[in-house]
């Protein structure tokens, strides 16, 4: 468990994230970090946006299913 204290930040309260919490997060500055509710009534802190990762694998199952028709529409 690694403790943030909240700390003033302009006009804002933020935390500061530790590099090694950075990097195990894979974000650089400048990215988007995703603050999630979950279901044991916290939070969780991710590098990618799940809805988007659920919209790209239901995106990629369809896309498997359909490769005889998308292959056609890709010579047109």
């Amino acid at each position: 468990m690694i403790a943030l204290k909240v700390r003033k930040i302009g006009n804002s309260l933020g935390v500061v994230l530790p590099k090694a919490s950075l990097e195990k997060l894979k974000v650089k500055e400048g990215e988007t970090l995703y603050f999630i509710e979950s279901d044991d009534v916290g939070y969780r802190l991710t590098g990618y946006n799940e809805n988007f990762f659920r919209q790209v694998l239901e995106a990629e199952k369809i896309m498997q299913q359909d490769k005889d028709l998308l292959r056609e529409l890709s010579k047109r």
